[in-house]
């Protein structure tokens, strides 16, 4: 075959294929993709933890397995992410809780991982399921154990039913302001002026039942309401509240300072009937058949002639009437906020107290105003490694690599690699710290507690009060565990805040010392859960003896 030909079929379509395919090889080698599972044979039910481990940039998208990918397997268990970061590069770890509830042998499939647009698959592996063996003869049997309550579990549908209900409230609340508000304004505009809305009053009164009842109270106690209602609109604001004797004192006042030009006779007839009224309201004085129907009459005749006399205003007075109406209005519209913000204000603390004893006053409280340690508690929590050998635990967020350790160089004081969250005067502090030693050197942890306890102090903990107790993981890993309180400076060796409570653990492993300290503030519950649900996830990366 000559060059030419050899060089033209390089660039067949096969050809072309296989150089892409290298390419893409090439630019896809700086993911890394591994694969395993903890076992390849269990029996009926039990778990197997399949792992999927992927190194790649920190920018890469990265898409999991999602759904029952791995049938005839089945997926129980979906387990949080593991995340590190290291330099530029992301370390991502992926956990299935699998498992099969026939006997046999079965493959579990390939999955796929997609990384940006890239696709990777890891290997599949043949499992084991084995039968669960069990012999009547030789199983000892137990009696069936009583029934016992489990208290419920509280969610987030507490925090969702609270603030529904202080919603309806409020809207209950503005609905019914609103209505009440519309009513008002409706009764204004419908009142008609105060000459009109007398003579429409008598004539609702003659219309009435009241004396063919011989309910002669009655009827007199509307007639007089009536004449008492039009001279509070036309003549004097204070007339509807006033007494007989201080209602007439007040009109002479103003016929003798020529405000009005009232009759002295006119006066004189609504005094005595006035007073007629209150004898048969109060003193239940016998009247004389028609009696009821002249003082009516004189009623009206006292309201037409009241309407004559009173003058037409001049332009001068219009103004001032206007801007006595804006000045009012202005105080009206004040005056129904205040009521409105009052009643909103009132309707908030009926709702508060109403929720608080339903309940309780703490969960209400931290829902509304929220609670910063319910938040860290409540939340998606991470679970990360940290060092190395590794220190492997459950936070509420990730703890930070302490770079510049100024802000914590006396409790990092002989730590290579230290990790913290919040600050020993937060509510929640946590302290993740490693260092290696020279192989074969002997530790004493006692004497690592007392140093580590000698900083704590220095670094403002007063009234330090300590215990300790030998500490072991579930891999075996043998420490010591101090635990107790003390208060802590915050300004100029003055102030202390709360009393704190702490926990230290030290573990001595050939080649390395690692340090686990937490500290809470000790009136707060959240963060004894918080600093509890820590102690329970710690687990540390064994050192394999060589």
């Amino acid at each position: 075959m000559s060059n030419n030909e050899l060089g033209f079929n390089m660039f067949k379509p096969q050809w072309t294929f296989v150089l892409f395919a290298c390419l893409l090889g090439f630019f896809s080698g700086f993911s890394q993709v591994k694969s395993s599972i903890d076992t390849t044979s269990i029996r009926i039910g039990e778990e197997i933890k399949f792992s999927i481990s992927i190194e790649a940039d920190s920018s890469a998208r990265v898409t999991f397995p999602e759904g029952q990918t791995f049938l005839p397997l089945e997926v129980i268990e979906f387990y949080s992410i593991d995340t590190t970061f290291e330099q530029a590069k992301i370390r991502l770890i992926k956990k299935y809780g699998l498992t099969q509830f026939d006997s046999g042998k079965y493959v579990l499939p390939r999955q796929a991982i997609k990384i940006n647009e890239t696709v990777f698959y890891t290997d599949s592996l043949l499992v084991e399921v084995a039968d669960v063996v069990v012999d009547t003869t030789k199983q000892k049997m137990f009696d069936i154990k009583a029934l016992i309550d489990v208290p419920p579990v509280k969610g987030d549908w507490l925090r969702y039913l609270l603030w529904i209900v202080l919603a309806l409230l409020v809207i209950s609340g503005i609905i019914y302001l609103l209505i009440q508000r519309k009513k008002k304004i409706e009764e204004a505009k419908r009142q008609l002026p105060p000459y009109e809305e007398a003579l429409v009053a008598l004539q609702t009164l003659d219309n009435s039942e009241y004396l063919k009842n011989n309910q002669v109270k009655d009827y007199y106690s509307t007639l007089t309401e009536i004449v008492k209602r039009y001279l509070d609109r036309e003549v004097d604001e204070a007339a509807l509240e006033s007494t007989t004797e201080e209602l007439i004192d007040r009109l002479k006042l103003h016929k003798d300072s020529g405000h009005l030009d009232f009759d002295q006779e006119t006066i004189a007839k609504l005094n005595l009937i006035l007073k007629r009224a209150d004898l048969i309201k109060f003193a239940k004085m016998q009247m004389e058949s028609g009696q009821a129907q002249l003082d009516r009459k004189d009623i009206e005749n006292i309201i037409n002639e009241t309407h004559e006399v009173i003058p037409e205003p001049t332009e001068e007075e219009l103004l001032q009437d206007a801007l006595y109406q804006e000045q009012l209005l202005k105080k009206k519209k004040k005056k129904k906020q205040t009521i409105i913000i009052g009643s909103m204000v009132s309707l908030l603390l009926v709702a508060y107290v109403v929720l608080s004893l339903v309940f309780g006053l703490q969960t209400v409280k931290d829902t509304i105003f929220g609670n910063y340690t319910k938040s860290l508690a409540e939340a998606t929590w991470i679970k990360s490694e940290y060092g190395s050998p590794a220190v492997i635990l459950e936070t509420p967020d990730v703890l930070f690599r302490e770079i510049d350790t100024i802000s914590h160089a006396i409790l990092s004081k002989g730590l290579e690699d230290v990790f913290t969250f919040g600050d020993i005067q937060n509510k929640v502090f946590i302290l993740v710290g490693s260092t290696k030693i020279s192989d074969g050197q002997q530790v004493n942890l006692e004497t690592v507690l007392e140093e580590k306890l000698m900083l704590l102090e220095t670094n403002g903990a007063t009234n330090l009060i300590v215990k300790n107790e030998p500490f072991s993981t579930e891999k075996g890993v043998s420490g010591i565990r101090a635990y107790g309180e003390f208060n802590i400076r915050v300004a100029d060796n003055k102030f202390k805040k709360e009393k704190s409570e702490y926990e230290l653990l030290l573990f001595a492993q050939d080649g390395a010392i690692q340090v686990i300290l937490i500290v809470n503030e000790k009136d707060d519950l959240y963060a004894k859960q918080i600093k509890e649900r820590i102690l329970k996830s710690v687990e540390l990366e064994v050192i394999k003896k060589q």
